[in-house]
């Protein structure tokens, strides 16, 4: 009776030739022991009998009398064990071919699938596999990003109080009521040309050291009068002193004095703190 394969190694949990081969080992470690204690004890023998008769020898017929009991005991159990080990496998380790055997790991399993489908299912089994493992590395990528976006987080925190601690509320809000106007006369200063200085030489002086328009706020208006009248010219007064009243309205909008000067003193320290807070950041990268 032919068995399966791998029938019988699954439903006992072990190989049954593997368990024969150790019986039979163990039986031949044990004839092994058997033939070193007889010879033990043959010597003795031979060593008390020599010392009672001083002319026999028989070193020679004890050896051979050895090999030949160890030869003959090793072949009649190898005899022996051959017809054991046929024996189990026969009728110990057999499994009749006409008898159902279902293991209970294989209950409820189609056992009669063809190659074909057992293939097909290996394939899927491997794509699972390879998702599986996409979607462990795709783990990875998103634990490795939230880490990152948790730091990034807490620089953006650090970073939101020291700037609360330069922008308060009423700094901000005193910038907000700054008119725009404020903003196109910077621009507009800023991209005057330089003076000539030819022309800054026929300037009069009215303190030594001192221009008239660095003197005080008059002079800069009488210096400023001047030069309008003076580039109008006669022939067209009416329309300097139209431009001397439209310098002066825009400055009516763009703000007193008083407020100029306190926004020029907020911004100034808006800026120091930003620096103050790019120092820092920078010292900590």
């Amino acid at each position: 009776m032919s068995n399966p394969p791998l029938l019988l190694p699954e439903a006992l949990g072990f190989s049954p030739q593997l368990l024969l081969d150790d019986i039979i080992n163990a039986v031949n470690n044990t004839i092994v022991e058997g033939v070193n204690a007889m010879e033990d004890f043959l010597r003795q023998w031979a060593d008390r009998r020599a010392e009672e008769e001083r002319d026999w020898d028989s070193t020679e017929e004890l050896e051979q009398g050895l090999v030949s009991f160890e030869t003959l005991l090793e072949h009649h159990t190898d005899v022996a064990l051959d017809f054991f080990e046929a024996w189990a496998l026969k009728n110990i380790f057999s499994i009749p071919s006409d008898l159902p055997v279902v293991l209970p790991h294989q209950k409820s399993l189609d056992l009669r699938a063809k190659p074909e489908r057992e293939t097909d299912l290996v394939e899927e089994i491997s794509e699972l596999r390879a998702k599986l493992d996409n979607q462990r590395r795709l783990q990875r990528l998103y634990s490795r990003a939230l880490r990152a976006s948790k730091q990034q987080r807490l620089r953006s925190e650090r970073r939101l109080e020291r700037l609360s601690a330069v922008l308060d509320r009423e700094k901000l809000e005193s910038l907000a009521k700054v008119p725009p106007q404020l903003n196109a006369m910077y621009e507009a200063v800023s991209n005057l040309p330089p003076l000539d200085p030819a022309f800054v030489a026929t300037l009069p002086l009215t303190e030594p050291g001192k221009r008239e328009w660095e003197t005080s706020k008059v002079g800069y208006l009488n210096w400023a009068t001047a030069q309008l009248l003076s580039r109008a010219g006669a022939d067209e007064s009416a329309q300097g002193s139209s431009a001397v009243d439209e310098m002066f309205r825009n400055m009516a909008r763009i703000g007193q004095a008083d407020q100029l000067r306190k926004a020029v003193e907020i911004t100034e320290s808006v800026r120091t703190g930003l620096q103050d807070v790019d120092a820092m950041e920078t010292e900590e990268s």
